[in-house]
């Protein structure tokens, strides 16, 4: 079973390559609250929901002092595409090698379609200016998750 965070956890830092061609370090982000999730895959369905809703709502996260990064496994070139096609506004980055989404514990077995796999594991953390995780959400569902998240942090 992978290892979950917790409230109070210090967000696990990370330096990862982006859509766009650059670097996000979260150490760099000190200072600003984080929205990071994790998705399993650019340009299915759900996770273009998701990151749609993302999109849609970032206006308000920022307004709110949020900053928000998608993490997948997919390659830079894959989450470029995914950007552009769906207009995606805020960094998407990838891990690969998947190190960083299994720090977060959102990488590991879980329930699809009745069956048990390995997969990306549908998270949502948010971190505070301090690097520590304030929310840890696992298992969230693609449709809907956006609207309860920012009623959970007082924004809506």
């Amino acid at each position: 079973m992978t290892e979950r965070l917790s409230p109070g956890d210090p967000a696990p830092d990370f330096t990862l390559p982006t859509d766009s061609g650059d670097t996000i370090a979260l150490k760099d982000l000190r200072g600003r609250k984080v929205v990071l999730y994790a998705y399993p895959a650019a340009m299915t369905p759900g996770c273009t929901t998701q990151a749609c809703d993302f999109r849609d709502s970032l206006a308000s996260l920022q307004a709110a002092g949020y900053e928000v990064i998608g993490i997948s496994p997919d390659t830079p070139a894959k989450l470029a595409k995914f950007r552009e096609r769906d207009a995606i506004t805020f960094p998407l980055v990838s891990d690969q090698d998947k190190s960083v989404l299994t720090a977060y514990g959102a990488f590991g077995e879980k329930q699809l379609y009745g069956k048990t796999v390995t997969g990306v594991i549908r998270s949502t953390f948010v971190i505070d200016e301090n690097g520590a995780v304030e929310k840890a959400l696992y298992n969230v569902k693609a449709t809907g998750h956006v609207a309860k998240l920012r009623r959970d942090l007082g924004i809506d």
